[in-house]
């Protein structure tokens, strides 16, 4: 077994701590509280604004990783803390770029945002979902 000398987790790693169902990782409640932020604002909800928001809030000088990020979009989609939906494809062609897939925080993803508990020591909260 090769041990890591950056003291960075993989998802190798025999210290790894799985994730139970229904429980809510740190990027995930960033996610949350970022897009509700940005929902409040009446912007758009798409994974670059998110991304900004999460810089912003965190005083970081770079973003959250492409692949960090929008592996969590989809879980968050699949468990009903989020809804996606592509933007219309004639905005998109005004603006000249592609097309974003948006994002709206679901009544359960609220209730998940508002009810965070405090942080375990694996970094993991646990939280009913409804």
């Amino acid at each position: 077994m090769h041990l890591l000398t950056n003291r960075k987790l993989s998802s190798y790693s025999v210290s790894m701590a799985r994730r139970r169902e229904g429980q809510i990782i740190g990027i995930e409640y960033a996610i949350l509280d970022a897009a509700l932020a940005l929902q409040g604002d009446g912007a758009d909800v798409y994974g670059f604004s998110l991304a900004r928001r999460i810089a912003e809030v965190t005083d970081s000088s770079s973003l959250t990783a492409h692949g960090t990020l929008y592996k969590a979009l989809g879980r968050m989609v699949e468990r009903g803390l989020l809804e996606s939906s592509w933007e219309p494809a004639e905005s998109a062609e005004d603006a000249g770029r592609p097309r974003r897939r948006l994002y709206t925080v679901t009544a359960e993803g609220a209730r998940a945002a508002a009810s965070r508990p405090t942080a375990t020591a694996a970094g993991t909260v646990k939280v009913a979902l409804a």
